[in-house]
């Protein structure tokens, strides 16, 4: 069967995340969304997305197709309910689509004209941009489960200080001396060649994603996801960092989100809570207003390639979009628009040709090219967001 991860109707209130990436490609646990389905599947999958991301992220369409919305994430009930689907039939919770069968003469599809499915288990769902820290504890346990069953981590060093060994997995290659390591909160995971500095302090659940690294004398609290490739210091407390992004020094990242190539400047803050004590509001790319969260705790969103120079500080509840570059004393505003350069005196554009001069540089460091498919991608985003840039 021929598997198909679609955006849904959560896409927008997903943004700036997904101005760069469909949403099946959010990472949420340890793994990315992709990553859990085809894991849990046992196929590889394509991506149904805007026009401009599918000439990077491609769909393959076959003669029979399932189509899977990617804001819910798997578990066995939900796969096993899936791949059993046959045509003209779809499964649906609470009057939303999750999965359908579909072939590739069909021009529209008729819910009307299909078997409805209503699923009953419960599923975590990724519908919004705090849904990504909010739920990371429940996904990153379920995630520590699926890559760790039957296998054997490597041992613990000795000079490691640490409670609940059994909830702790290492990867080949990691590096990790005179640390402590408390898992009795929750799970921890060291991927792949990945390197925990000395005098470090963390506390379960956490995943550390391959190639990543945990500075001098960090302290992190759960549940934290620090992804692929990236750098971080400091203190850290329920943030997800998706690859490639950079928090290298002290300062506190607390109830946030970085997308990929982020970097946060030397002794840099975010605050995560009101000073009285109130909702926090996060800006909607729906609305184009301020939106309830729901939440008491939450930090920063900062979509990717965006940075931010020495002692930055954040309101709480500040998004920040693509591309921007914030430097600079006081506090910018809660809505910083992609492609915007400044800080809290005042914001002018930050132009493509230099953005994307920058671009290139950081990711050669990592020994990545910035891409045609990567500029024209930022390039339409550019063009998409100008209307928010005054």
């Amino acid at each position: 069967m021929n598997y198909i991860l679609f955006d849904g109707p959560s896409r927008n209130a997903l943004l700036p995340f997904t101005f760069t990436r469909p949403v099946a490609e959010l990472r949420i646990g340890i793994l990315t969304i992709r990553e859990k389905w085809e894991k849990h599947l046992g196929y590889t999958t394509t991506t149904l997305t805007e026009e401009y991301l599918s000439e990077k992220y491609p769909m393959v369409e076959v003669e029979e197709n399932i189509m899977i919305n990617a804001s819910y994430l798997p578990n066995d009930v939900l796969v096993a309910t899936i791949k059993s689907l046959e045509k003209n039939q779809a499964i649906f919770k609470d009057d939303e689509v999750i999965a359908f069968y579909t072939y590739n003469t069909q021009e529209e599809v008729n819910f009307d004209d299909y078997e409805i499915i209503d699923l009953e288990e419960e599923c975590i769902t990724v519908q919004h941009t705090w849904d990504i820290f909010a739920k990371n504890d429940l996904a990153l346990r379920e995630d520590f489960e699926l890559l760790t069953q039957d296998r054997v981590s490597q041992p613990i060093p000795k000079s490691v200080n640490v409670l609940s060994p059994e909830n702790i997995f290492i990867e080949e290659g990691a590096k990790l001396e005179f640390v402590t390591l408390n898992a009795s909160t929750g799970p921890i995971y060291i991927g792949k060649n990945a390197e925990i500095m000395e005098g470090s302090v963390i506390r379960g659940p956490f995943a550390l994603g391959e190639e990543a690294q945990v500075k001098l004398a960090t302290k992190i609290y759960g549940a934290t996801t620090v992804g692929p490739h990236c750098r971080v210091g400091g203190e850290i407390n329920n943030s997800v960092l998706f690859a490639y992004s950079n928090k290298g020094h002290d300062g506190f990242l607390g109830n946030s989100v970085l997308g990929e190539w982020c970097n946060i400047g030397a002794d840099s803050n975010n605050s995560n809570l009101k000073n009285n004590y109130e909702e926090v509001k996060l800006w909607s790319y729906e609305t184009e207003n301020f939106a309830k969260t729901g939440l008491q705790f939450c930090g920063l969103m900062m979509g990717d390639h965006s940075k931010c120079g020495i002692n930055t500080m954040f309101n709480t509840g500040t998004v920040v979009g693509v591309s921007a570059n914030i430097f600079g004393s006081g506090f910018p505003r809660n809505f910083v628009p992609s492609f915007s350069w400044g800080g809290a005196s005042g914001f002018s554009t930050y132009l493509t040709h230099k953005a994307f001069e920058t671009a290139r540089i950081v990711m050669s460091r990592r020994h990545l090219d910035f891409t045609e498919q990567d500029a024209k991608i930022l390039e339409h985003v550019f063009e998409e967001t100008k209307k928010y840039r005054k």
